[in-house]
């Protein structure tokens, strides 16, 4: 089976869906500017009095558990709260879940009271989210396990919360713990970037955000478009130029991209 990756980007272009990001402090800027490359439309409200209204104007709602703090947290809830209300999807990125007690409390309070569209997250996230004893990196990946243990363990926790889990590795993962999209797509000069997973994130909510029928597909979609155009922006790098380039090409590359160029670039497999 083909996947229409294209027309999941060509819908978040047409529809320009309303974003509510609750995100990291330290990337809040790149993560609007990302959601506005792929044609959505990003607002970044995070104060509790405000988030529930926010939230009820718009089409999708991400939620990053970077830079956390009581107010924050409440506001999240709230929002993750208003959301469940209207039946509008919610990602979650669990920023560096397995650096504090504390940031596990707030994750483990989300996946109890908010019901997820998507968790995205790389693999150690998920590895500490499913209740795995590992030693934290802080907020970075750390050491991803094999294909044939991440795949499973991402399977099983998407069927036990009625979630999409996508966690992104050498080979990322997308599945709803029934269909698994494994796509090979990506730079490893994306690590060396501040932010470009909670931007994954963002770009993700857009996707679902404007193909609220079809998430698996839209989830993979945004996954595919983030690697190819990390892609594009390492290769185009020329001498002397580094990650600050990188940073500026990848948003040019999101916003240059097509429909049509990211089915043609696209490349995965499906596991079912």
């Amino acid at each position: 089976m083909e996947a229409a990756f294209g027309k999941r980007l060509d819908r978040v272009r047409q529809a320009s869906p309303l974003v509510h990001c609750i995100s990291n402090l330290v990337t809040a800027n790149d993560c609007a500017n990302i959601v506005l490359a792929a044609g959505a439309s990003p607002i970044m409200a995070d104060a509790p009095e405000e988030v529930r209204e926010i939230t009820a104007l718009s089409r999708a709602l991400c939620l990053s558990l970077g830079t956390p703090n009581p107010r924050k947290a409440d506001a999240m809830f709230l929002a993750g709260s208003k959301a469940a209300e209207l039946g509008l999807p919610v990602v979650f990125d669990p920023v560096g879940v397995g650096a504090s007690a504390y940031r596990q409390k707030i994750a483990q309070k989300l996946l109890q009271d908010v019901p997820l569209t998507v968790l995205r997250c790389n693999a150690s996230e998920l590895q500490t989210l499913s209740g795995q004893s590992l030693v934290s990196r802080g907020v970075d990946a750390g050491k991803a396990p094999e294909l044939e243990t991440l795949l499973p363990l991402a399977g099983r926790f998407a069927a036990a919360h009625h979630c999409i889990v996508a966690v992104t590795g050498a080979e990322d993962i997308v599945t709803d713990g029934t269909t698994a999209y494994g796509i090979r797509s990506g730079t490893p000069l994306l690590r060396q970037v501040t932010g470009t997973g909670c931007m994954l994130s963002v770009l993700t909510a857009a996707f679902v955000g404007a193909n609220p029928e079809a998430p698996l597909e839209a989830a993979a979609a945004a996954v595919c478009m983030m690697g190819l155009c990390g892609e594009r922006a390492a290769a185009s790098l020329t001498g002397g130029e580094g990650t600050g380039t990188l940073r500026i090409r990848l948003m040019d590359a999101v916003s240059n991209m097509t429909g049509e160029e990211l089915d043609q670039g696209a490349n995965y497999e499906l596991y079912c």
